[in-house]
């Protein structure tokens, strides 16, 4: 059996999406956040060293990392599904999404999270104009040209096919769906992204995402 240490509102409803996708039995060991620090409780260190989800326990393999799980359990549970023939093109792009996702397009992301948390901070009021002055120099000057870069790269990549890694829908997919829902919920990913909107459309009609969804509970990102 697959065990899948699943934290609400993470990264970890990916692995939920790519098991409900291959049709693999799993169980669900639920977590909740802190409510103040919002970080991941103390228990997770039991099963990973870094306390972090998602984490998976497979065969006795305690796999950390979104992109290496779903790179691993595709592989030893997918019977060619979701993953393009080795050796093919497809695979190279396949790859290449699967590290892309959390290499570079989730950093810019987690930088506009952290600035505008600053800017809503309490703090000491005569702090409050400076650490906002800072925040808002520091989307305008580097984070909000970061996304927009990288938003109109997966805009025209998704020119190149219908999915991320071609004309088949992968486990890049699934891995790229918390990017790019997190840039829908916080970095004014909208309809001027035409191709990026219709690919989320599509990946939310799919029934294995909607049964995730129902096993993961509440995923905020979505509200």
């Amino acid at each position: 059996m697959i065990t899948v240490h699943h934290l609400d509102n993470s990264r970890s409803q990916r692995v939920l999406w790519l098991l409900e996708e291959l049709e693999q039995p799993y169980e669900i060991v639920h977590y909740k956040r802190d409510p103040e620090t919002m970080l991941a409780p103390p228990e997770l260190r039991r099963v990973h060293p870094l306390g972090k989800s998602p984490v998976v326990v497979a065969d006795g393999l305690v796999l950390a990392e979104s992109g290496a799980i779903l790179e691993t359990l595709a592989e030893r549970y997918g019977q060619g599904r979701l993953a393009p023939p080795a050796g093919s093109d497809e695979a190279v792009r396949y790859r290449y999404w699967l590290h892309y996702a959390e290499g570079s397009a989730m950093p810019p992301l987690l930088l506009k999270l952290v600035f505008d948390r600053i800017g809503r901070a309490k703090m000491p009021f005569f702090a409050k104009p400076i650490a906002k002055a800072i925040a808002a120099k520091a989307e305008a000057g580097f984070v909000g040209p970061q996304l927009k870069t990288h938003l109109d790269f997966m805009e025209a990549e998704l020119g190149r096919g219908e999915w991320f890694a071609g004309d088949a829908f992968t486990a890049a997919d699934i891995q790229m769906s918390f990017p790019v829902e997190a840039a829908q919920a916080r970095a004014g990913l909208d309809a001027s992204r035409p191709r990026l909107m219709d690919w989320l459309r599509r990946i939310h009609d799919r029934p294995a995402y909607r049964r995730a969804l129902e096993r993961g509970g509440p995923y905020d990102l979505l509200s």
